[in-house]
Order: C-alpha cells, then sequence, then structure tokens
C-alpha cells in the first residue's frame, strides 16, 4: 500500500503545474487573440481580392466623390495625414479591420471582361464608385478598390480592383467597414485641431472643379470651349473668347447647365487606377501620349494660362486607358468610361464631330 500510495502521489505532483500552464495560455489567447507559437510561425496567406499583407501597409486613403481623406502608419500608430497624433483605439481597429477584410474575403463571384460592357459600370455603381480606397504597401505599390452599389438582394456590393478586368461580388459587411471607417476618420479630420485635407494624390485632376473658371476639351481634332457664367452655371461657349475681365454677359441655359455640371462634377472625382511611371519623347508613343486621343485644359477666372493639362492616350486594356498630367506627369492609367463620359458630354451639347 505504500508504495501504491507513492505512486498515486506522484502521478497528482504533475497536474497543479499543467493546470497552472493552461490557464496562463487561456489568459494569454484572450489577450492576444491568437496561439502563440502561431504567431511567428504561420505566414499571412492571402485569400481577398488584396494580395497585400495588412502589416505591410504604410498609407490609406478612402475617397467617395471628389473628398478624401489619408491615414498614414507611423511607428506602429495611425495618424491623419498632416496630423500628427494617433488615432483613437476604436479608429486604429476599423482600419486594421478594412485591410484585413480585403485580404481575407474571397469573392462570392466573378464577373470577367468578356461579360461587361459600357452600360455595366453605372448599374454596377463604378462609373463612377460610391466610394474608392488606395491602399500603398512599404514597398510603394499601390492598389485601388473600388466600391459600386448593393446587388439585387442586397447581401454584396460590386466591387473593381483598379487596374484589374473584372467585377467581383464582394460581401456586404466589406464595403459597410470602409464606409464606417471613412465617416469616423472625417468626423475626427472636422475637429478643430485638426486642419483640412489636401485633395490628395490618388485623384488625376490635381485641382478642384471648385476652382476651374473655363475648361476645354480637345478632340477628333475639334476643340470645345465650357466656361461658367455670373452665377457660376456651366454654358458651352460659342465665340471668341479673348480671356480677359470684359462687360460681356453669357447666361447658361439652365437645362445644358445642369448636363455640364453633372459631367464634370464626375470627372472631378477621376481616379487612378494605376501608376505606370514616367516617360518622354518616344517612350510616350507606347501609350498613345505622343498623339494623345483627348486634352483636356482648366483655366482659372480670366487666365490664358491652365491650371492643368491632362492628355489621354492609348487603351491599356478593355476597362483601364493611359493617361497624364502634361507636360512631366508621370503615366497613369484610370478607368476607361473616364475619357468616355467627355467625350459623351460633347455629344450631349452638340459639339461631337
Amino acid at each position: 500500500m505504500t508504495e501504491q500510495a507513492a505512486a498515486r502521489a506522484k502521478a497528482r505532483w504533475p497536474m497543479p503545474l499543467l493546470t497552472a500552464f493552461l490557464v496562463g495560455l487561456l489568459g494569454l489567447l484572450i489577450v492576444s487573440g491568437q496561439w502563440p507559437e502561431l504567431r511567428s510561425k504561420v505566414a499571412f496567406a492571402p485569400k481577398g481580392l488584396v494580395t497585400t499583407a495588412p502589416a505591410d501597409v504604410r498609407r490609406l486613403e478612402i475617397r467617395s466623390g471628389s473628398d478624401g481623406i489619408a491615414l498614414l502608419r507611423k511607428a506602429g500608430a495611425w495618424t491623419i495625414e498632416g496630423f500628427d497624433r494617433a488615432v483613437p483605439a476604436e479608429l486604429r481597429s476599423h482600419i486594421e479591420t478594412v485591410l484585413r477584410l480585403v485580404s481575407v474575403s474571397e469573392p462570392a463571384r466573378e464577373i470577367p471582361a468578356s461579360d461587361l460592357t459600357a452600360a455595366s459600370y453605372a448599374a454596377f455603381g463604378l462609373d463612377p464608385p460610391g466610394t474608392v480606397g488606395v491602399i500603398e504597401a512599404n514597398d510603394g505599390s499601390v492598389t485601388s478598390v473600388n466600391f459600386g452599389v448593393l446587388n439585387p438582394a442586397s447581401t454584396s456590393h460590386y466591387v473593381r480592383l483598379g487596374g484589374r478586368p473584372a467585377v467581383y461580388l464582394m460581401p456586404r459587411h466589406v464595403g459597410e467597414e470602409w464606409r464606417v471607417t471613412s465617416d469616423m476618420a472625417r468626423r475626427l479630420r472636422g475637429q478643430p485641431e485638426i486642419g483640412v485635407a489636401s485633395r490628395g494624390r490618388t485623384l488625376l485632376m490635381p485641382v478642384s472643379m471648385a476652382e476651374v473658371w473655363a475648361l476645354e476639351i480637345v478632340f477628333a481634332g475639334k476643340l470645345t470651349r465650357f466656361e461658367r457664367d455670373w452665377y457660376g452655371n456651366w454654358f458651352r461657349h460659342l465665340d471668341q473668347h479673348n480671356h480677359q475681365a470684359s462687360n460681356v454677359v453669357h447666361v447658361a441655359d439652365p437645362e445644358q447647365a445642369r448636363i455640364i455640371d453633372a459631367a464634370l462634377r464626375a470627372f472631378d472625382a477621376t481616379a487612378v487606377e494605376t501608376r505606370v511611371g514616367p516617360a518622354k519623347g518616344a517612350q510616350l508613343a507606347r501609350y498613345g501620349l505622343d498623339l494623345p486621343s483627348l486634352i483636356v485644359l482648366v483655366f482659372a477666372r480670366d487666365s490664358s494660362t491652365p491650371l492643368a493639362k491632362l492628355e489621354f492616350g492609348a487603351l491599356s486594356d478593355s476597362l483601364d486607358r493611359y493617361a497624364r498630367l502634361a507636360p512631366e506627369g508621370a503615366v497613369v492609367t484610370v478607368a476607361e468610361f473616364e475619357m468616355r463620359r467627355l467625350t459623351e458630354l460633347l455629344r450631349a451639347v452638340g459639339a461631337a464631330s
């Protein structure tokens, strides 16, 4: 009996240590949310649309129309661009969530380019998109995620990645999380101590359309000029103009002004899809920018010097077109419908050849 009791006592003595170890492990799991040994041994395996690991993202920009807000990761903390103080923990949690969701959430369906038409993007709410997320990685690579409207069942958003010739159906909660994150960041930016954000670097137009008083489009060998009247309403200018202040009074036609304004407001929000890089001289021919298909010049009031000159070149694929800010801007791609919107505007006002 003495030997049996000793054996039982010997078998029982590790139990308190094992119990303590398991309790400690459970506490660590609750605090960290993952098994400690997996943290460094299991590599990130993307299954979603975006292949960039959330931890490798250094900048995130969320746009709605021409209004956007940029968030930067500095020393592990997220800040609003132009403001050094770290964002609150709740917003930081939402930022990390949106990055993870687009990395791990698999599309419910992929609609290939062969099944898409020019009208598809408007039907899917992608012409223009309701929300655009621009993800910049530590290596400088950039991915733009365009969110459209909900599908008829209201279970998924139509989504398109910049430069990828397809449309995807992504779970509704993915798009909603981006909206919540954007709203929280905008409210925080609106506090008095945070300065007004800049226009950002993901839009094709370097200046807001609110600053533009006249716009010229060169297409098919023909120049068409649009101007604002005294009240700021747009009209097509049919006569010669010396770009100097004068007593000539132009009054816009209300219906035509509405058409022009709608097209230019949408153009104001044209987002860069991908960044190709600098090109000069003979290199421009590769992108159809030696002889641009369409040129846009924008002017301030009573000025003959353009605020900006945009050139559109050849198609990069069935969904995107090369463009650049002339004369020294790098070549980028934008959605094909951005140029088509301008040519349709010309037709709508009777200016197309």
